[in-house]
């Protein structure tokens, strides 16, 4: 499995921006119809809304990729 560490320059950023942006999809169109088909998951549960505002802490999975979504300032909200 791949993973990666995206860090957020902003509040969040919106799912299928985030496969673009890190080229697991090869265009938002791509990205999105990836998401409705049910190929992607959010912190262990599949996720079908393709614009859904990822935050730090949350976890992206899709197929061998996984992606943490980090806070600028380094914090890891999970552990407080």
């Amino acid at each position: 499995m791949t993973t990666h560490r995206f860090v957020l320059t902003r509040e969040f950023i919106e799912l299928d921006k985030l496969l673009k942006l890190l080229s697991l999809a090869p265009s938002g169109g791509i990205a999105k119809m990836m998401v409705a088909e049910g190929l992607v998951q959010v912190n262990g549960e599949f996720e079908f809304r393709k614009t859904r505002k990822l935050h730090a802490g949350d976890v992206v999975r899709l197929d061998e990729e996984e992606i943490t979504v980090a806070a600028a300032d380094g914090a890891d909200p999970v552990a407080g």
